[in-house]
């Protein structure tokens, strides 16, 4: 297997990151795309129980973007979208249980039915007749599938990637890694401690966090623009109070999904948040660049 060159930051990174590695711990990174973000992979162990398990990586990913992905035409997704309707898929359907979560723990602030909507913003169109199509609740869920209402469309981008690091995370641990960081665009770790940087699209390098066993979501609304309009869209029109929320929490599937809906949130509802979702942390940037953690 042939891994590709590393710039010298990362391998900065992992030199620190594998500092303490055991002395015949063999640590390697595999790195890609999937879900529309750049995805690493790094683990520590016998060099060849490593390199298999990042041997694998391609087809997990693959599968999981047959799922998930809006950009592929035979995606699960790109499907239920057309069609209004997709029949049971147990992985889907355990994404589906996760979204319901995160918008009845955000009071509907997340909500993955904004879809028309990015299009009218991000092709210029009117936006009101894509703003009658929201609403997750319209979503209908029965034993013969999921449908949705007329005209309505999801997007899962807030979530998906959290998902999949779930996935991934998931697979190596009962392959018995116990030393990984894996990073599609939300991070988790299997031991640790991993530095991460924290970084804000208008405020650039705000320091590092330390991550071990839990995960981390990250979100900047400014990292993105149609406009006026921020890349990160509630269900109303809201507009967004934070300039990045980073999430620390058990799994990177509820980290992904309230970074998500949590740059929408004053202080109080994300005290609330943290509690309700037994979060691990919360690190907010405001537009000011200054530093707050929950």
């Amino acid at each position: 297997m042939t891994l590709p060159r590393l710039s010298r930051r990362r391998i900065l990174t992992l030199a620190a990151a594998f500092a303490c590695a055991p002395r015949h711990a063999f640590a390697s990174t595999w790195q890609g795309r999937a879900l529309g973000a750049e995805v690493s992979v790094t683990l520590t162990g016998p060099r060849t129980k490593t390199e298999a398990a990042l041997a694998d990586l391609p087809a997990q990913l693959d599968e999981i973007e047959s799922l998930f992905s809006l950009y592929r035409p035979n995606s699960a997704l790109s499907r239920l979208n057309k069609a209004g309707f997709l029949a049971p898929n147990a992985r889907f359907d355990a994404l589906i249980d996760a979204c319901d979560r995160a918008h009845t723990l955000t009071d509907g602030l997340f909500d993955p039915t904004v879809q028309p909507l990015w299009q009218a913003l991000a092709q210029g169109r009117e936006t009101a007749p894509a703003r009658a199509l929201l609403g997750w609740h319209r979503v209908g869920r029965t034993a013969q599938g999921t449908c949705l209402d007329p005209g309505q469309q999801l997007t899962l981008n807030g979530i998906a990637q959290g998902f999949a690091t779930d996935l991934i995370r998931a697979s190596l641990a009962g392959r018995d890694f116990t030393k990984a960081l894996i990073d599609i665009g939300e991070q988790a770790a299997i031991g640790g401690p991993f530095r991460l940087s924290l970084e804000d699209p208008d405020h650039g390098s705000l320091g590092h966090l330390t991550l071990e066993n839990a995960a981390r979501a990250t979100s900047s609304p400014g990292a993105l623009r149609f406009g006026p309009n921020a890349h990160i869209l509630g269900p109303q029109e809201q507009k967004p109070l934070w300039s990045t929320v980073s999430i620390e929490a058990r799994d990177a599937t509820t980290a992904d999904a309230l970074s998500t809906a949590a740059v929408f949130m004053d202080v109080p509802r994300l005290e609330k948040l943290r509690t309700d979702a037994d979060l691990l942390r919360i690190t907010l940037v405001d537009r000011d660049g200054n530093l707050r953690t929950l």
